[in-house]
């Protein structure tokens, strides 16, 4: 990750803005209202898993 708001994908290595990023539903026991995991739009490979239950 090079900043609060960019992540970078370790799998085609672009770089991603949060909000440019795909969401989906969190794996395991996580609460999907509070977490959600970000997607990279240009492979699909998983970015990161985020807290957003202050939304």
């Amino acid at each position: 990750m090079t900043d609060a708001d960019t992540y970078d994908c370790e799998t085609c290595g672009a770089s991603v803005a949060v909000a440019d990023a795909r969401r989906s539903k969190p794996f395991g026991d996580l609460d999907p209202d509070t977490w959600q995991t970000l997607n990279c739009p240009h492979c699909g490979d998983r970015l990161a898993t985020v807290f957003v239950g202050d939304e």
